[in-house]
């Protein structure tokens, strides 16, 4: 008797991973393999281009070009250069990167990542930059774990599959601040070099760099302007302590100042050396605060912002609102109040004079120390402190919000698609994904600036986005922040909505304790503002919640509430999905024919509104009842009538969960060759629309069918290679389902020591998530593998738990089957009295719930054991 885990669930992504690298599983056809990029090219990946004047650091290039080439044995190979700001340290690692490429050294590429660490506002946490680094190699959004650790495994495990293949990578983390920016962002193995830059000397083990000031800047001065103006410029032609040289004492040996003002005498072919040096002595025109080395930065800012024109000058003051780490030339036009074209070339004259950075094509940067220069003017100019800037502000971040609720209409089902911003779907999501860090860097920063409503704004035009692309954790950020605001502002209405919208993140995230909060929290504010429509969606998110933590009676009593309230307020649409899911609840508590009317109607509403989509999702938990009733042929004719309505309009995503369950009905009557190409088909399609946990499901369940015909080596890999791919997208919950699904199988192969620790992982992991329904599983599955080994109390024990928990939760089934496992185990033991008893109290149990074959196949061991029915 084994006891196996339900297979089920949705949720639909997206994915196209191609190259040359194998990394994980994919289903192609019978074969297993995933492919990425043989080469992470850098217009992909974020490398800057390096200057084309480098000049002054030969010794530092050679000692770390030995590291990169000959790094020792055995050692991690992170190698840390730390200087002050301006001193060059990403410039130097840029040119030993673009020489290495060039050299063959890394065949699959370099990864480029700047971590803001010195801008409070722009600090890039290391989650976040796995996640960009894990998309740049391929990896998309929605397959990114939510989870720092999770995604840090993810990237460690890429890392060894290029590696594997001799495609070694070169890793440059910028601009870090402190050990926990980098640490989770390292490779696990030390094949992976690592170039490291920061403004302290960080606690790593690393071989480290300290870069000093160039002891001659006049090398770079002539170099940058003999290049710019040619060699016969006469300013080129004087004494290295002449004007130049004390121009360039003047800059400290800083690269970043001397850049600058090279460009400066660039750009003015009459300008004198000696000029710039006599305003560069002047202390007014010194950044305050810095250290005496970097006292000539602040004058040449001062300088180069000097030369600007007015109108490049506003520009430049303005850019440092926008509160993420770029700005795409369009949003500067809104922000600048200019036509788009004047603001390009507004954009590219300040790119000329070195006082912004175009990371990629028309999105613009600025250097962190450049950025607090230009806050600073602001308020000089004391008339824009409360004017310009303000009206500049409203501008852009009124400029995002209207951008976001325009793409909302193109992912929002229920909504008209607004086209005049957005042609289509591809092209609202390519500007929410590009604009993404701005948008949540704008919701969490308009507060500061007495412009809470955008904040409020972007968190309802965000929700599809965040969710689709599962940005969860912003998504439970920015709503967070909408709720709190909404609060203190007496918005009941909008109050109530964020909760609601707050219930549903938390859900996804499986923090169901909290999301039964948000959502009664939202329920109980639409009741006191008499909103009856929002407050069965409420109750239909609350629903849910309570399903997850197995507080079923509550679950359906919420979701019968849900689905009066909708009806009552004429939202069919809301209507079908309360019913839907008010059919789930009632599978869970087996009341299986009040499931199926539920179920039902939710059909019924779907197909007279000729939701295709939703109806196939209808049919399909239909089956999943009918299954569980074990009315087979008709279970099988509901999946097929899902499968062929996803066909018909064209959703793989859900022809593969049709698929999918369609082969669990297959299975129970016996047709296993066909449930195992139905459980291959639906992997195949889920993996296409990129749906990993479904094709996780799939493989689980292609492994229940493969060990049900003995085909036990291979439903071990089918069981493993949905364990792997569940650990990948870090769904702890759905590795422990198929490590409970794992041990039934190791025990019939004879692996009992495997069998007990696979199962014993799952029950720790089920404890951890307090899913109550799966603990006792994993129970009574480890107590049929130490009934097996002969360790009887230990397997009464198991089964006792397993029965304990199951009568807490009033889970009737799950009572029985616990109770027919300890009648096997008390009889083996010879304690027959004790085993009639359990024999009639699970028969009693199992007709309790509905289950009349189980209950009858619990009669037939009288014919095992006569002296059961004694």
């Amino acid at each position: 008797m084994n006891a196996i885990a339900p297979q089920s669930g949705n949720g639909e992504v997206s994915n196209q991973i191609s190259g040359g690298v194998f990394f994980s599983s994919v289903i192609q056809g019978r074969d297993i393999q995933v492919i990425l990029p043989a080469e992470i090219r850098p217009a992909l990946t974020g490398l800057p281009p390096a200057s084309m004047v480098f000049t002054g650091r030969d010794g530092t290039v050679r000692n770390l070009r030995e590291a990169l080439r000959n790094g020792p044995g055995g050692v991690q190979l992170v190698t840390a250069v730390a200087g002050m700001a301006g001193i060059g340290k990403t410039e130097l690692v840029l040119q030993i990167a673009h020489r290495a490429l060039a050299d063959g050294w890394f065949p699959g590429g370099v990864l480029f990542v700047d971590m803001f660490g010195y801008d409070p506002e722009r600090r890039v946490p290391a989650s976040d930059a796995l996640a960009g680094w894990l998309s740049a190699i391929g990896i998309p959004g929605d397959h990114i774990p939510a989870a720092q650790q999770d995604r840090s495994r993810l990237w460690r495990s890429v890392l060894d599959a290029y590696t594997a293949q001799g495609r070694r990578l070169l890793l440059i983390i910028d601009n870090v601040a402190s050990e926990d920016q980098l640490l989770p962002l390292l490779p696990g193995e030390p094949t992976v070099p690592v170039l490291v830059t920061s403004r302290h000397t960080l606690d790593l083990d690393a071989r480290l760099h300290d870069l000093d000031v160039l002891t001659s800047g006049v090398d770079l001065l002539t170099e940058v302007i003999g290049r710019r103006r040619g060699p016969d410029d006469p300013r080129l032609h004087q004494a290295s302590r002449g004007p130049l040289g004390e121009l360039a004492d003047l800059c400290a040996g800083l690269p970043l100042a001397l850049r600058i003002v090279a460009a400066l005498m660039a750009d003015r072919p009459h300008l004198k050396p000696q000029i710039l040096a006599d305003r560069l002595r002047d202390d007014r025109h010194r950044l305050d605060g810095l250290s005496r080395q970097q006292a000539a930065v602040r004058a040449a800012f001062d300088l180069s912002y000097q030369h600007l024109t007015d109108r490049q000058a506003l520009l430049f003051r303005l850019l440092p609102i926008n509160p993420g780490p770029d700005i795409a030339t369009t949003a500067a036009a809104r922000l600048a109040d200019l036509p788009e074209h004047q603001a390009a070339e507004l954009l590219a004259d300040l790119h000329r004079a070195h006082l912004i950075s175009e990371p990629a094509p028309e999105r613009w940067s600025m250097h962190d120390l450049l950025r607090l220069y230009a806050i600073e003017q602001q308020t000089c100019k004391k008339d824009e402190g409360n004017t310009e800037v303000g009206r500049a502000r409203r501008r852009l971040y009124g400029y995002y919000t209207n951008n976001a609720f325009a793409a909302k209409t193109h992912l929002s089902p229920a909504a008209t698609a607004e086209t005049r911003t957005f042609t289509d779907r591809a092209h609202a999501l390519a500007w929410l994904d590009a604009e993404h860090t701005n948008l949540i860097a704008t919701a969490t920063t308009a507060e500061n600036h007495q412009m809470a409503e955008v904040t409020t704004h972007l968190a309802f035009a965000l929700a599809e986005f965040l969710d689709f692309r599962r940005h969860l954790h912003d998504w439970i950020t920015v709503t967070t922040q909408a709720c709190q605001i909404a609060k203190l502002n007496g918005e009941q209405e909008s109050e109530g909505a964020a909760w609601n919208n707050l219930s549903f993140a938390l859900y996804q995230v499986r923090r169901f304790d909290d999301a039964i909060d948000a959502s009664t929290h939202a329920r109980n504010i639409f009741q006191q503002t008499g909103d009856r429509h929002h407050e069965g969606a409420a109750s239909n998110h609350l629903g849910l919640a309570l399903i997850e933590v197995r507080r079923l009676n509550e679950a359906v009593d919420a979701l019968t509430h849900a689905c009066e309230l909708l009806q009552q307020t004429g939202d069919r649409h809301g209507e079908g999905l309360a019913w839907n899911n008010l059919g789930l609840a009632l599978r869970q508590v087996r009341r299986f024919h009040e499931a199926i009317e539920a179920s039902t109607h939710a059909r019924d509403i779907f197909q007279q509104a000729a939701d295709w989509h939703r109806e196939g999702q209808a049919w399909g938990n239909l089956g999943v009842v009918l299954t569980e009733l074990r009315r087979f042929d008709e279970a099988i004719e509901a999946q097929t009538h899902a499968q062929d309505l996803f066909h018909r309009i064209g959703d793989r995503h859900g022809e593969g969960l049709a698929w999918n369950n369609l082969g669990i009905a297959l299975r129970e009557v016996g047709r296993i060759g066909e449930a195992i190409e139905a459980h291959t088909r639906g992997g195949e399609l889920l993996q296409q629309a990129g749906d990993r946990h479904g094709e996780g499901q799939a493989w689980g369940n292609l492994g229940v069918a493969l060990g049900k015909v003995g085909r036990l080596d291979e439903a071990i890999e089918a069981h493993t290679h949905a364990q792997d791919l569940y650990r990948q997208i870090g769904d702890r919950h759905g590795e422990g389902r198929e490590r409970v699904n794992l041990g039934p199988v190791l025990r019939e192969m004879g692996r009992f020591a495997e069998a007990i620790d696979a199962l014993t992982d799952a029950r720790n992991i089920f404890q951890q998530f307090g899913d109550r329904d799966g603990e006792g599983l994993a129970w009574n599955n480890l107590g049929i593998v130490l009934s097996g080994l002969g360790r009887f109390d230990e397997a009464f024990s198991a089964h006792t738990h397993a029965h304990s928990i199951f009568r807490q939760i009033g889970d009737r089934h799950g009572e029985g089957s616990a109770l027919g496992l300890l009648c096997v185990t008390l009889t083996l033991m010879g304690r027959l009295d004790e085993a009639r008893s359990r024999w009639r109290e699970a028969i009693t149990a199992l007709e309790d719930a509905g289950d009349t074959h189980g209950a009858s196949a619990m009669r037939d061991w009288i014919n095992v054991i006569p002296d059961l029915g004694q």
